[in-house]
């Protein structure tokens, strides 16, 4: 069974958006809703400052937070490795929105429950990749499997010593970034 995860190179980052909105588009989110956004960060003063994008979205953590907080089971791991919500059972309490370390849950005030991104797995299930890694113009996401070190994403990661975004929260996380 495959153990999907991101790998996101910053330095290709100009953040169009393009990610977001398809994110948006696939799951029928407002324009004010998102399951994943721009962080932008600037360093330095002008003359000689930098600017970077860092896109942010659930990180799939193998040790979630917001699954251990969760009053009702709603939210598992499937096989793939992907933090899912069973709506069905999801109460709306926000504890999980209050636990992720990462910030990217939203409530949906329509049904009342929490949601999130979920790899778009309806995509990959069907050999496809989620939304927003096939609309970025500058190819700054690599998708694939982390349990195969012969995978696009597992080498990528390999390759340019990508991290989790927040390390030293232990949270095994499978988004990884590539920083400058």
């Amino acid at each position: 069974m495959p153990r999907y995860g991101i790998a996101i190179d910053t330095t290709k980052c100009i953040g169009c958006h393009a990610c977001q909105v398809a994110c948006q588009n696939h799951n029928n989110l407002e324009p004010k809703e998102q399951f994943n956004w721009i962080l932008e960060r600037e360093q330095g003063k002008h003359p000689s400052f930098s600017h970077e994008f860092i896109p942010v979205q659930c990180n799939h953590c193998e040790k979630a937070p917001c699954q251990r907080v969760c009053p009702t089971g709603a939210i598992y791991t499937t096989p793939e490795g992907i933090v899912y919500i069973r709506k069905e059972r999801c109460v709306g309490c926000k504890y999980c929105i209050e636990a992720c370390p990462y910030k990217v849950r939203i409530l949906d005030h329509g049904d009342g429950i929490v949601t999130k991104c979920w790899l778009c797995i309806d995509l990959v299930r069907k050999g496809g990749e989620p939304a927003c890694v096939t609309t970025c113009p500058n190819q700054v996401r690599v998708f694939g499997d982390l349990a195969d070190p012969k995978s696009r994403v597992s080498k990528f990661i390999a390759r340019h010593r990508a991290q989790p975004l927040r390390p030293d929260l232990n949270t095994v996380p499978r988004i990884f970034y590539k920083r400058s």
